[in-house]
């Protein structure tokens, strides 16, 4: 498998350096979020949440707008990787796209395995197939030189494809329902941004202007308003404007969007999702609660069904020959990492809280992700702390 050199290189330098503070960063915050709800502080916590600020509340602010900008970073990132990047061929896309594809599939097996006998917590089937490159990544940082640089790039390659996979799950299965007026007039909207795009227009300004009100006819028709983001992203132009034709790549729209909203999602946007939502009042729940179909679905979905998925997938490419091994990377290093992806906890929170309108079965969720997330990340970090490392021949 090989991998991208020149700008490219330093493009995913700069994304896997953000991506790893900001999940430190995630892991602060979120365990912060967890002492303050189980503290004296507890009823100002969750109350300020639900206060309202115009016309949403806080929990709203942060998961409906504040995210549509996490998405439209996704959003870029995917666009970049596929078009100018690690994704850029079928045989780049070959083994993190499997892997991600395995690394979804078995965990919602796992998790319907758990709850098929309960219509109303079948519906989470999604929560337990998201991978957390922030937190993943933000593992790997720990472990320095000690993880071939191939292996994180895979690792990224694969969080991102993930990710669209879960833009997609979102928009098909956990949509309210539908006005086709307001989706009418997101289209238009589409619409007038793809023109936009194809007469290579360079001033950021009018995609966003056009973006905002985009997010307001998709936050009106039902579709979940993140999404939104995500078909802005689509539209942002990755070819340099015409007016500056010695400009080097990296000053295309698409690039100075993606690298001014780099810092404020990994260090602001999504560290405050976490703070949002990763607290859990421990009061009045008991261990009976670990042992639920719904609690263990998740958690064992993220355990064992990244792990067997990514891992699995993994295996049978390279064994058939269709893909090789990251370079310099090991067999233990890969399943260290399949275990690293096993983190699920942003994209599986926010698919926890599209799926149950149950405060309490919105908290089992949590239990389920913090869980597995924890003792994911914890095996992973083992593995590949005490991994051999795979020399190549020079």
């Amino acid at each position: 498998m090989s991998f991208p050199t020149g700008r490219t290189n330093w493009t995913l330098r700069r994304f896997l350096d953000a991506e790893s503070s900001g999940g430190i960063l995630l892991m602060l915050t979120s365990l912060l979020a967890i002492l303050v709800a189980n503290s004296g502080l507890a009823s100002s916590y969750f109350s300020s949440l639900q206060s309202y600020i115009g016309p949403l509340s806080v929990q709203h602010w942060v998961n409906d707008v504040l995210m549509a900008l996490f998405f439209l970073m996704v959003g870029l990132e995917i666009k970049r990787e596929v078009l100018d990047g690690q994704l850029s061929s079928w045989a780049r896309r070959t083994l993190p796209g499997f892997a991600a594809l395995g690394g979804m599939l078995v965990p919602a097996l796992i998790f319907i395995s758990f709850n098929y006998s309960d219509p109303q917590a079948v519906h989470g089937w999604a929560i337990p197939s998201a991978t957390d490159i922030a937190f993943a990544l933000g593992v790997l940082s720990l472990l320095g030189p000690r993880v071939p640089t191939s292996l994180k790039i895979f690792l990224a390659a694969l969080a991102i494809i993930d990710d669209l996979g879960a833009v997609v799950i979102i928009a098909l299965f956990y949509s309210g329902g539908i006005s086709w007026l307001d989706l009418a007039g997101a289209a238009l909207v589409f619409a007038v941004l793809i023109g936009l795009n194809r007469r290579n227009v360079g001033s950021l300004l009018p995609y966003l202007l056009l973006g905002a009100v985009l997010w307001l006819f998709v936050y009106r028709s039902g579709v979940h308003a993140t999404i939104a983001g995500v078909l802005l992203a689509l539209t942002i132009p990755l070819k340099r404007t015409p007016a500056k034709p010695e400009a080097s790549p990296d000053v295309s729209p698409l690039h100075r969007l993606e690298l001014g909203l780099h810092k404020p999602v990994a260090f602001f946007i999504v560290p405050l999702f976490g703070f949002a939502n990763a607290g859990v009042s421990f009061a009045g729940i008991t261990p009976a609660v670990l042992v639920e179909p719904l609690t263990l679905g998740v958690a064992a979905g993220l355990f064992f069904g990244k792990m067997i998925g990514v891992f699995g997938s993994v295996w049978l490419l390279v064994k058939t020959g269709f893909a090789e091994l990251p370079a310099a990377a090991s067999w233990s290093q890969v399943f260290g990492v399949s275990l690293l992806c096993g983190i699920g906890f942003t994209m599986s929170l926010f698919i926890g809280l599209l799926a149950f309108d149950d405060p309490g079965l919105q908290d089992r969720v949590k239990f389920g992700i913090l869980a597995g997330s924890l003792v994911a990340g914890l095996c992973g970090y083992a593995v590949l702390r005490f991994s051999d490392r795979r020399k190549i021949a020079t």
